[in-house]
């Protein structure tokens, strides 16, 4: 049996690869070219994470996260029909893949001994920075830099991981609740366009 924060590992790196790869095919990528974009997405927030924590990037431990990036591209290959033209398929994966992520970054870092408040900071790289090198690598403006509550959902998740601390449940609940948290965060920011203002420069 595998615990539940290596099954949001797992689930959240094939999620954030569709949405990658889900990214790469609306810009017409070959194969190889979205599986690239599809892996960055899912492996960029966790590798930043663990040279800040002064850690081996975790999937050149393991090649399981390759392959299941690889995985997610045949999935998307054979279900193109369904995702690819599917308008919320990369908004719901790339949610999930948020949610899961920041869980993963949060327990990862508390396990390496630090305070909780660097590992609400590397639950919130996990969970963002991957999106970005997506998005830069495509030519789009990161997520993150836009008007849209992205990396601050991890930022909430986190608090509200920590809150749950002091309520005695178990590990497992408490990343259940952070992880959902944070993709409920997301998805009422943008079905009621809640957003954070624009800081506006002087005009000419």
């Amino acid at each position: 049996m595998i615990d539940f924060i290596t099954l949001c590992d797992y689930s959240g790196t094939f999620a954030f690869a569709i949405s990658g790869i889900r990214l790469a095919s609306a810009k017409q990528f070959d194969w190889f070219g979205a599986y690239v974009i599809g892996l960055v997405t899912a492996v960029g927030g966790g590798t930043l994470r663990d040279l800040l924590l002064n850690a081996t990037p975790f999937w050149m431990e393991q090649a399981s996260y390759l392959t299941v990036s690889g995985v997610a591209l045949l999935f998307v290959i054979i279900f193109k029909k369904f995702v690819i033209r599917l308008n919320n398929t990369f908004f719901i994966f790339d949610a999930i893949g948020l949610g899961l992520f920041a869980v993963v970054g949060i327990v990862k870092t508390l396990e390496f001994g630090f305070p909780m408040w660097v590992a609400i900071v590397m639950g919130t790289i996990t969970g963002s920075f991957g999106g970005m090198l997506r998005d830069t690598l495509i030519n789009e403006v990161p997520l993150i830099f836009r008007k849209d509550i992205y990396a601050l959902a991890c930022v909430f998740g986190g608090f509200i991981y920590y809150l749950c601390t002091f309520t005695g449940m178990s590990s497992s609940i408490i990343q259940f609740i952070t992880a959902v948290s944070v993709f409920v965060i997301r998805v009422i920011a943008v079905k009621y366009h809640v957003s954070v203002p624009v800081l506006k420069g002087e005009e000419s």
